[in-house]
């Protein structure tokens, strides 16, 4: 079956398919535009992700299982009350890029038209929103200009707060292929952090955390200087320019803290390389000057003309697999579908009309952080959360906990009851899963793909759209929901997208309003727009724009002194982001336990001199604190980061760590155009966390280390691994054990001690297998996690307690290749043994890097660090 990927905006085609046990496995579809048969590891793993292993597969309404009637009686009618009450804006939907086109149309329909509010917005506002307010104020629409194939067109391509080769992988295979196949084309890397994608530029330019602005004004002056204006271009088609160049060159670069040589060179190098691809993503966006920032970048193409033209032009590329979908229905507080504009009487009657609607919301709902505000103060008394996990990835999200808490009523829509946020709801609504979802989903490049089902429906989980639907009915709006299939949900979007089209608008598929049923399950990829006289293809080449005038707009821009400082309470500086194999909230990544392998708890990059100011070494424990919030994390001593500067991932949740819910800690400081949230640099104090003893345990239970200071547990292929630290050494590591471990009296334990060091060593076994093992110490654990992982349910042997394997069974070491499961020391040895010289050679001798390549550049470090005592031989 072809379907798409679930995870991030590169919407890779996806052939899920059953291998000879029965199993389902996920490759990549060699005809679809955006992967062309590539995968990154988290979509290669998606067929271990299937199970039922915390699925909700029925209603609850107060934590009691019922019937799909009575809890849908329940929704609507609580709904109805509120707002008859307390008017349409006493209700809020909360919603997700998870959602497929057809889910997000109608629940964005029945939100803004029939109740008659725009309080409906999407955890897109923490992704992209940035970007979408950037592109309204250049071009007069959230329009993407170009195509995937203009990075490996360009001869400069700029990524700028983007960590591509861990978050977006599969475009980074594709623009490192290119780079190999053509060496002249040159990478410039801009973060504050060395990462990843550093690996593969030819410079790196680690700016001073939100001094974007700066940068690019300083290259839009130095293009002036140069000559390097299309001043035909930017003549005809552009306004603004006089007013965005006189602020630029009141802008020193000097603020981003780089040299004047690495200035120079990048300045230099944009300007005498027409076909550049400007890349950003979330380290541009989720700042509170986010959208300065993007138009900043915007201005230069203008500027040049490089927008619109094989190889040039700026480049937003999206988290989730649906934010352009969103994007296009309106999802979004302050839009209507079709990019239409909520503040446009005409847009508004418009739509109005087309959906016979009662009424039509008349400006803009509440955006994330003042939605959740509003539920805290109480002005919000029904909200719907739908596929998203807000009391863990909302910033301040203690606060938002909290406020969900105690709101009156709360609807959860989710695949399952194991999340914070599923935890607080009164009603919980099984939804269908990826695999048994039907619809469409569109990805960074404009690109419709369908996303197919090729898995019946688990238990009595429901497609979003039928829920939704449901509910239009239930509250009186019969014939506007009467659904029976996406496809004619779709049939309806694509109609009202010939209207916009007509209204002067970008998004226009009006071409796809009579596809049949048949034609819809066949929908190969296509991008829009779609029409009888266009398909696909870039904007703005040719100099329309859609402004009202027709021109684009270049604004003038100055950096803005940073919403937050470090003082001398809280004197480092948090960024926030992804790791390689994990997605968001791990709902459904979790589930794998080769994803576990590479990063199984959350941490913290800290300068080497920093670590050692605060006395903390590689592999102990931190703790972080803001004025929001507190958690704790695995210090891991790197100079990745500027002195002054941390790094902590997002992923952990209350779920799958006790402190690691790292959003916590992120002030709601929001960007004033867009609204998103600042999650790159929020001020920190960190300090030791006091530790009496340290563990390391595995069990074929689920482990359950709720007392303890510090705890966080991955999945392994037979279990569990728990990571511990405890405030106090127990008094009986056994009984403990047990405790923790969900072990039965009958489990007999194997064990060490030596108390006099603080040391513990236990296995125990049932039936002649093991069941579980702990290993304990005052330091941090040195082990060899990936044998013992692989060790459960092994027989009787007292060599586990060493902790490593025997001589005659080598230790992998820790993961690298996710994809294939290939450890350090495995690489390290083959390095060494035949004498390997390459990446590509690496693959070939071991596969490491040779499906998704996310490892390619730790795979480049390694062959580096083996190369040294290999030259001194």
């Amino acid at each position: 079956m072809r379907t798409t990927c679930p995870y991030c905006g590169v919407g890779c085609g996806v052939i899920a398919a059953r291998d000879d046990a029965g199993r389902w496995t996920a490759k990549g579809d060699p005809d679809h535009p955006a992967n062309l048969g590539r995968l990154c590891s988290k979509g290669s793993a998606l067929g271990e992700t299937l199970g039922l292993d915390d699925r909700l597969l029925a209603p609850r309404v107060n934590g009691q299982e019922t019937g799909w009637d009575s809890a849908l009686s329940l929704v609507a009618q609580r709904f109805t009350d509120a707002i008859a009450a307390h008017g349409p804006d006493s209700v809020a939907f909360y919603v997700s890029g998870q959602l497929l086109t057809e889910d997000y149309y109608v629940a964005n329909k029945l939100m803004k038209g029939f109740i008659g509010s725009a309080n409906i917005d999407t955890n897109s506002r923490l992704c992209m929103a940035s970007s979408v307010a950037g592109h309204k104020r250049a071009f007069g629409s959230d329009t993407v200009p170009g195509l995937y194939t203009d990075l490996e067109e360009a001869d400069l391509v700029v990524l700028t707060g983007s960590n591509l080769a861990w978050c977006h992988p599969v475009l980074f295979q594709r623009l490192a292929a290119a780079k190999a196949a053509r060496p002249g084309l040159r990478v410039v890397t801009i973060d504050p952090r060395r990462t990843a994608t550093t690996e593969l530029g030819d410079l790196h330019l680690a700016l001073k955390p939100g001094s974007d602005v700066a940068l690019f004004n300083g290259l839009l002056a130095h293009l002036h200087e140069v000559g390097a204006i299309d001043a035909g271009f930017v003549g005809a088609h552009v306004s603004g320019f006089d007013a965005a160049l006189d602020a630029a060159r009141n802008d020193p670069p000097a603020t981003t803290g780089l040299s004047e040589a690495d200035l120079a060179a990048f300045y230099a190098l944009w300007a005498r390389t027409e076909k550049v691809v400007t890349v950003y993503s979330q380290g541009v966006n989720q700042s509170s000057s986010g959208s300065d920032k993007v138009n900043a970048i915007l201005n230069c193409h203008l500027a040049t003309g490089r927008i619109g033209k094989p190889g040039m032009g700026p480049f937003s590329v999206t988290g989730q697999p649906n934010a352009m979908g969103g994007r296009e229905v309106g999802g979004l507080a302050n839009m209507l579908a079709c990019h239409l504009d909520i503040e446009n009487a005409e847009h508004r009657a418009a739509v109005r009309d087309f959906w016979d609607a009662p009424t039509i919301a008349t400006q803009p709902g509440l955006k994330a952080v003042d939605m959740f505000r509003a539920v805290a103060d109480g002005r919000i008394k029904a909200l719907w959360i739908i596929h998203t996990n807000p009391a863990v990835s909302m910033p301040e999200a203690d606060a938002v906990r909290d406020a969900i808490a105690g709101c009156d009523f709360v609807v959860v829509s989710d695949i399952t009851a194991r999340n914070d946020t599923a935890r607080l709801a009164d009603v919980l609504l099984p939804a269908s899963a990826w695999g048994e979802k039907d619809g469409t989903v569109t990805n960074s490049e404009r690109c419709i793909s369908r996303q197919r089902a090729f898995l019946p429906a688990r238990g009595q989980a429901r497609p979003d759209w039928a829920i939704l639907a449901e509910i239009g009915r239930r509250m009186g709006f019969v014939r506007a929901f009467d659904y029976e299939t996406p496809a004619e949900i779709f049939r309806e979007y694509a109609a009202l997208s010939g209207i916009a089209g007509k209204l002067g608008r970008d998004f226009d598929i009006s071409a796809l309003s009579d596809l049949s049923d048949a034609e819809y399950e066949a929908l190969s990829p296509v991008r829009w727009p779609v029409t009888a006289a266009r398909t696909g293809g870039r904007f703005f080449g040719d100099g329309r724009f859609f402004t009202p005038d027709g021109r684009a707009r270049m604004l003038p821009l100055r950096s803005r002194a940073p919403a937050q400082v470090p003082d001398a309470e809280h004197p480092f500086v948090l960024n926030t982001g992804r790791v390689r194999d994990h997605w968001h909230t791990m709902t459904r990544t979790a589930l794998s336990p080769r994803l576990s392998a590479h990063l199984a708890e959350p941490f913290l990059e800290l300068h080497p001199e920093d670590a050692l100011a605060l006395g903390l070494k590689s592999a102990e424990l931190a703790e972080v604190t803001t004025t929001r919030g507190r958690a704790v994390l695995r210090v891991m001593v790197t100079d990745r980061v500027r002195k002054g500067e941390v790094f902590a991932p997002m992923h952990w949740t209350g779920e799958t760590a006790s402190h690691g819910r790292i959003d916590a800690l992120v002030p709601a400081i929001t960007d004033p155009v867009s609204g998103q949230p600042e999650s790159k640099a929020a001020p920190c104090a960190i300090a030791p966390l006091p530790v009496a003893a340290y563990a390391f345990a595995l069990s074929r239970a689920e482990p359950r280390p709720d007392e303890a200071a510090y705890w966080a547990k991955a999945r392994t292929a037979d279990g569990w691994r728990l990571e511990l630290a405890l405030s106090e050494t127990p008094d009986d590591w056994a009984s403990y054990a047990r405790a923790v471990l969900g072990l039965s009296d009958e489990a007999a334990p194997l064990m060490v001690t030596d108390a006099r060091r603080g040391l513990a060593r236990l296995a125990f076994f049932e039936a002649g297998r093991l069941q579980a093992a702990l290993f304990a110490g005052p330091q941090p654990v040195a082990l060899s996690r990936s044998y013992l992982a692989g060790q459960l349910a092994a027989e009787i042997d007292a060599a586990i307690l060493s902790g490593v394997p025997g001589a005659d069974r080598p230790d992998p070491g820790a993961t690298i290749c996710a994809c294939f499961d290939i450890g350090v020391n495995t690489i390290r040895t083959a390095i060494a043994d035949q004498r390997l010289t390459s990446v590509e050679a690496i693959g070939a001798a071991l596969r490491a890097g040779t499906n998704c390549g996310s490892c390619r550049p730790e795979l480049a470090a390694l062959l580096a660090e083996t190369a040294k005592p290999m030259a001194a031989e």
